[in-house]
Order: structure tokens, then C-alpha cells, then sequence
């Protein structure tokens, strides 16, 4: 009996499909929930500290005392729009649907549409709040002094951890395309960079961030090896100590873009990047965003396993350090290695990706004979001060060989070059016969 219910349930299933609205439906979805797989790598990089945003982390015990501030928010915010709530929640109802498909897998209290409104509500009117208040120095007075999230002492002391939870993937808000909102971002995460005429929309402030990451120039085609053999062994490159000996030297690049990566000459031009304690979240989260969303792209999944594959220890760190590539912010260069070593495991990249091309470059450069031989030389001995005593000893013993046979072989040679006086003859000659 059961088995010929699931038939009937398949066949109309069956009958009410349509592809082309299942195709709609993931075009609206851009907020995920992290897959098992991905999160047991490391939980805490994608679970809010101090508030949640959207329904997946709403109402976890850690994240409560944030609520009554999302309250204040909101009173604030009226108070300041001088317009009536309903017209506010009006306006909501008309985009409810469109949020709500913006989630993947929403709990089941969530359907009811009343109760979702509110969520997005109060959520959103408290990020406004916190982009506005932490942006512009005078929307502080409209708030106390010693408030303890909205006044400088909050910007100062709460607004970090606000930030950090902000980038989280399942902890986005849908974002309409409201312009001024995204600029407040931008001025949010990125006060000192200049934000451009016209400013891409984005999904959410994740996704918004990740393009913020990404502007600047970048002269590679969208599938560069597409003009080449493809060859396994481009997908990995040598430790920046490596790639050092080997002739290739290192500088910044032009713009702090993620995709700003080049190698012209022998030079390797990296953008600088500052490496912190939100350093790894940030990280996980944006290559989990860009896992999941189809069409994202893999530009800073690309990035992060570049950057593993030329950090192997804290020696290629210091070296990107001088080089200003790295600004190392969470302490020893060792911690910054384990850092990127760890960023790019499980990672699947797509085979003609961003970066293919420069390490087909850099491989190239490396395979040729003189830079291997100078790679071998440098690695073997000079890494430490006795293989390079010792060294050096061989060939002042290799220089005094050669000076000693030399100057042994120096006088018989001139010896034979100049001929001694020939002496008169014992005997004079006959003298000649006269004709006569």
C-alpha cells in the first residue's frame, strides 16, 4: 500500500514540474547554509558571535542580548524617518516573497509570512543603524553617550565583532537594490578605498564585500589556458623561498585586488594584504559563498590557493613581508603560514581557472636550465652559513690547486720558450774552394 502511495505521489509531482521555474527559483536563492562537509573543517569561522541576521542563527542563546538593541534601532530609525510603521511594513509585504526566496531552507516557524516580516524588519532597520552610526561621526549625537553600541565607545569596542558576524554566510540579509545602502557598505568595510561612479549591486553584504575584494585591474582573460596544452603540473607552483632562488623576485602590486596578480620579467607582482584575526573567517566564508552560488565565480578561492601553494613556512612569510606583500597583524610569521596551509583544504578548483595562466608562467620561468641550476645551487649551498663555509673553503682550495700548477709549470715553460746562446765552434769552417 505504501509503495503504490509513492507512486502516485511521484506521478504528480511529475505533472506539476517545471523546470523553468525550479531555474527561477535558484536565480532567487543566494543566502546558503554551509554544508557539514565544509563547516567541520572549522564551525566557528561560520557562526556568529554577538548578533544573528536572517532566521538561521535567530534566537541562539549567545546571540539574545543583541535583540534589545535591534528594538532601539528600530525606534531610532522611525523616529528619524518621521513616516507612519505601517507604510514601512506595507512596503515590506510588497518584497516579502522575494526575501524569504532568497534563503536556503528556512525553518518551518519561518513560513509564516507576519512573523518573517518582522525578522527582516528589526534585523534590517539594526544594520542601517550600525552602517550609519559607525560611517558618519554626527548620526552618533542621536544617540546617548555612553550607549553601549551606537556611540563611540560601542564603534570602538562592539562594532569588530558586529563587522566580523556581518560576513558571515548565514548571516546575510537580502539586500534590495537600493543604491545609498551600498555605498554605506563600502564606507562600512572599506573607508579608505574610493568607491567607484557606479557601484555594482550586490546580493547581500557578503557578496558585496567579496566585489569590493575584487575591483581593480586585471588584464587576464577570462579563460587564458584555453590557448594552451594543459599540463598538470601548472597547477602547483614552488614556496616564494623556492620561486627567490630560482631568479623570480617579488613586488606589489598596482591595487590591493585579490585579482590583481601578474608575472612580467621574472617579477612576481602580488597585492598587498593585511592578515588579522577576522582574516580566516572572512576567507572561509567567501570561498564557501563562492562554492555554493552558482555563477559567483572562484576568483578568491583562486587567490587563497595560490598563496598556500607559495607559503610552505614562516621563511616564505618573512619573505613576502619585506616585500610589503604581507602586513602580518595576528603575531608570529609561523601563525600566518598555518593560516594559509589551512584556508585551502578541500578545495576544488575550476581546471581553466583565474590564475592558470600565471602559473604556467612562473612554472616556465622555473623549468629553464640556467634558473634551475641557479635554484639548485642556492638551495644546496646557501641555505645555511657552513654548507656556504664549506663551500667556500673548496674553492679556495680549488683556487691554490690551480695557483700552485701554475707556478710549478711557469718556469719550465718560459725555460723552453727562450733558447740558450749558441757557443763558437771548436773547429773552424773550411774555407770555400776558389773557382781560380
Amino acid at each position: 500500500m505504501g509503495d503504490k502511495s509513492w507512486v502516485v505521489q511521484i506521478n504528480e509531482k511529475l505533472k506539476h514540474s517545471n523546470p523553468s521555474e525550479e531555474s527561477q527559483l535558484w536565480k532567487k536563492r543566494s543566502i546558503y547554509r554551509v554544508p557539514a562537509c565544509v563547516k567541520d573543517l572549522n564551525s566557528k569561522a561560520y557562526k556568529p558571535q554577538v548578533v544573528s541576521f536572517g532566521p538561521y542563527h535567530h534566537g541562539e542563546d549567545q546571540l539574545m542580548p543583541m535583540e534589545e538593541h535591534k528594538q532601539r534601532a528600530l525606534l531610532q530609525f522611525l523616529r528619524r524617518c518621521k513616516k507612519p510603521f505601517e507604510d514601512f511594513v506595507k512596503a515590506m509585504e510588497e518584497v516579502g516573497g522575494d526575501l524569504f526566496e532568497a534563503y536556503e531552507r528556512p525553518d518551518e516557524r519561518w513560513t509564516d509570512r507576519g512573523r518573517f516580516l518582522q525578522l527582516m524588519i528589526l534585523d534590517g532597520c539594526f544594520m542601517l543603524e550600525i552602517l550609519r552610526t559607525a560611517t558618519d561621526s554626527f548620526s552618533k549625537h542621536d544617540y546617548a553617550e555612553n550607549d553601549p553600541i551606537f556611540s563611540p565607545h560601542g564603534t570602538l569596542h562592539m562594532v569588530p565583532y558586529i563587522k566580523r558576524d556581518m560576513l558571515m554566510l548565514e548571516n546575510q540579509l537580502p539586500l534590495r537594490h537600493v543604491d545609498q545602502i551600498h555605498r554605506l557598505i563600502l564606507r562600512f568595510y572599506a573607508p579608505t578605498r574610493s568607491i567607484p561612479a557606479t557601484t555594482v549591486l550586490s546580493l547581500h553584504v557578503l557578496d558585496m564585500f567579496r566585489k569590493s575584494f575584487l575591483q581593480g585591474p586585471s588584464k587576464r582573460s577570462a579563460h587564458p589556458s584555453h590557448n594552451y596544452p594543459r599540463n598538470d603540473t601548472n597547477d602547483i607552483i614552488r614556496s616564494a623561498m623556492e620561486l627567490n632562488e630560482a631568479g623570480i623576485r617579488f613586488k606589489t602590486s598596482r591595487s590591493d585586488s585579490l585579482e590583481d596578480i601578474s608575472f612580467h620579467h621574472g617579477v612576481l607582482y602580488l597585492p598587498p594584504i593585511v592578515v588579522d584575526d577576522v582574516t580566516e573567517s572572512m576567507f572561509l566564508n567567501l570561498m564557501a559563498f563562492e562554492r555554493l552560488h552558482v555563477g559567483a565565480g572562484n576568483q578568491v578561492t583562486s587567490y587563497v590557493f595560490f598563496m598556500d601553494n607559495i607559503i610552505d613556512s614562516s621563511k616564505d612569510v618573512a619573505l613576502l613581508n619585506s616585500k610589503g606583500i604581507i602586513q602580518n597583524a595576528v603575531g608570529s610569521d609561523k601563525a600566518v603560514a598555518k593560516l594559509f596551509n589551512s584556508l585551502s583544504k578541500d578545495v576544488t578548483l575550476d581546471q581553466d581557472g583565474p590564475l592558470d595562466e600565471v602559473h604556467r608562467k612562473v612554472n616556465k620561468y622555473c623549468r629553464k636550465s640556467w634558473n634551475m641550476w641557479r635554484a639548485n645551487l642556492i638551495h644546496t649551498y646557501f641555505r645555511s652559513p657552513w654548507a656556504f663555509l664549506s663551500l667556500a673553503a673548496a674553492i679556495f682550495l680549488l683556487a691554490l690547486t690551480i695557483a700552485q700548477t701554475v707556478y710549478t709549470i711557469l718556469p719550465y715553460y718560459n725555460n723552453s720558450n727562450s733558447a740558450p746562446p749558441q757557443s763558437p765552434p771548436i773547429f773552424p769552417p773550411p774555407p770555400a774552394s776558389s773557382p781560380f
